[in-house]
């Protein structure tokens, strides 16, 4: 069962992942070309279906959260499962490539985060099974439903192309300037 203090929640999460699921499905148009052509990079696939999948999930889990009488632990085992399949098939997919296609460490990281929150989800699911009425499982299952947001929000960030702008990156910029004008 849904507690009902996280029911208005789930409602809100639902409606969040709909209108995210249409506005992914508008840039996929945008960047076609991108995901289709025969020379397309596959880190650009694996960004939309990492956007797509984060999207779906919590999609998933909310909507199942609203039905009366349903358990929110099986949704968020299966979820979890399913999600911890496409993190692997996604770092295989990175690793066959590599040599002809470089991805950038942050791919990867997206995809441990992405192992993370579905390991979570599975393992709250699993607690929320062996004992209906815990909370705090179904609170962890909440949230990693807002870190699935996060994570399909940055994904499709990367797929359209959206500037980056890190520390680490803005530090190593600003000496490496520095020592060119220095010379």
């Amino acid at each position: 069962m849904t507690p009902s203090s996280l029911t208005e929640f789930f409602a809100a999460s639902a409606g969040v992942a709909g209108a995210l699921i249409g506005l992914l499905f508008v840039a996929v148009s945008v960047v076609h070309d991108r995901l289709t052509a025969d020379e397309a990079e596959q880190v650009h696939r694996i960004r939309a279906d990492a956007a797509l999948t984060a999207f779906s999930n919590a999609l998933s889990v909310a909507l199942i959260a609203l039905i009366p009488g349903h358990t929110l632990g099986w949704t968020s085992v299966i979820v979890g499962v399913l999600g911890v399949i496409f993190v692997v098939a996604s770092l295989l997919s990175v690793t066959r490539v590599r040599k002809t296609q470089p991805s950038s460490p942050r791919d990867s990281t997206f995809l441990i985060v992405m192992a993370v929150i579905f390991g979570v989800e599975l393992v709250a699911g699993v607690r929320l099974l062996s004992h209906a009425h815990d909370a705090s499982a179904a609170d962890w299952i909440a949230g990693m439903v807002v870190a699935s947001f996060f994570v399909g929000i940055g994904r499709s960030w990367e797929l359209i192309g959206g500037p980056t702008i890190g520390l680490a990156s803005e530090v190593t910029a600003t000496v490496r300037q520095r020592r060119r004008n220095s010379r």
